[in-house]
C-alpha cells in the first residue's frame, strides 16, 4: 500500500496529494523560457469501515479455564480468529469493487497450470505499458494458483536443469521476475462479503484468483484502534472482565493509478 504522506481533514476524511505539470517546449535562443503549469490537487477518500465488538468474561469462568480466558489470550485469539481475516478480506473485496467501479483490468479467464505464467505476463507487460514501476509489484495468489506455479511447464524445465545433484529441490517460489509472491488463503480472496456479523462471504461471492498490483495505487489507512480491559470493579457489566475492541478504517484504488492494479477472478 502506499507509504505517501495523507492528510486527514475530518475524523473519516483523507485527502492525498497529487502534482500535475506540463512538459518541456522548444527552446529560443533569442532568451526566455516557455513557462508551463503546475497544479498541486488533492483527492479525498472518506473511510467507512468501523468496527468493534465487546466481550463479558466471568470471573470464575476465567478461575475455571486455568486462566484460558484470561486478557491477553483473548485478544491473542480475537486477532487471529477475526481481526486479521476480516481485515484481509475487507481489504481485498474493497479492492474489486473499486476496479469496477472505476473499470480497471479484471481478467475472467479460466487459470491453470498451463496458462498461468501466460496470464501474469499479460499483467506485467500491460503494467509497465503504461509507465508502472517495476520494482516494488506484489502479486497475491490462491493456493490453487500457487499450485499451478510450481506445476507450470517452464518452471518445471528450470528446476529440472537446475536441480542440485543430491536430489534435493526447492519448489516454493517466493518471488517471480522480481514480483514478491505471497499466497493467501481462498476463502479471503472472494468479491463480496457480508460484514453483518463477523464476516462472511457473500451470497454471490465469486472467486478472486490473484491480483497484482504495486503498492503506490493502493491507499491503505487505519484512522483509529482501540482496545480496553476492564478489570473486575472497573466497571458495571457484572462480576468479571470487560473486553472492548474498536477498529476503524479503509482501502481505497487511487483512481488516476489504476493502471497498477491486475485483477484476476472468476467471471460473474
Amino acid at each position: 500500500m502506499t507509504t505517501e504522506k495523507v492528510k486527514f481533514v475530518n475524523a473519516n476524511t483523507v485527502k492525498l496529494p497529487f502534482i500535475e505539470m506540463a512538459g518541456y517546449k522548444d527552446h529560443s535562443r533569442n532568451g526566455g523560457f516557455n513557462r508551463q503549469s503546475v497544479k498541486n490537487d488533492w483527492q479525498t477518500f472518506v473511510l467507512k469501515h468501523d468496527r468493534d465488538v465487546e466481550f463479558f468474561v466471568d470471573k470464575m469462568d476465567v478461575d475455571e479455564s486455568n486462566l484460558t480466558l484470561a486478557a491477553a489470550n483473548v485478544t491473542n485469539e480475537f486477532e487471529t480468529q477475526q481481526d486479521i481475516p476480516e481485515t484481509d478480506c475487507y481489504r481485498i473485496s474493497k479492492l474489486y469493487a473499486e476496479m469496477q467501479t472505476h473499470s480497471g483490468t479484471i481478467d475472467n479467464t479460466v487459470p491453470s497450470a498451463e496458462n498461468i505464467l501466460t496470464l501474469i505476463d499479460t499483467g506485467m507487460k500491460d503494467m509497465t505499458e503504461d509507465g508502472v514501476p517495476l520494482e516494488g509489484r506484489v502479486l497475491y495468489v490462491t493456493p490453487t494458483v500457487d499450485q499451478y506455479l510450481k506445476d507450470a511447464k517452464e518452471l518445471q524445465r528450470y528446476l529440472n536443469i537446475n536441480g542440485s545433484n543430491d536430489g534435493k529441490v526447492k519448489r516454493t517460489i517466493v518471488d517471480l521476475d522480481g514480483v514478491k509472491i505471497k499466497p493467501i488463503l481462498s476463502a479471503r480472496m472472494k468479491t463480496k462479503y457480508d460484514f453483518s456479523d463477523g464476516c462472511k462471504p457473500g451470497v454471490t461471492a465469486k472467486q478472486i484468483n490473484f491480483i497484482l498490483f504495486h503498492p503506490k495505487s493502493i491507499l491503505a489507512c487505519d484512522r483509529h484502534q482501540y482496545i480496553k480491559l476492564w478489570p473486575e470493579g472497573t466497571h458495571t457489566a457484572g462480576d468479571g472482565f470487560l473486553y472492548q475492541i474498536r477498529k476503524y478504517g479503509d482501502l481505497f484504488l487511487i483512481p488516476n493509478r489504476k493502471e497498477g492494479v491486475y485483477i484476476n477472478a472468476e467471471a460473474e
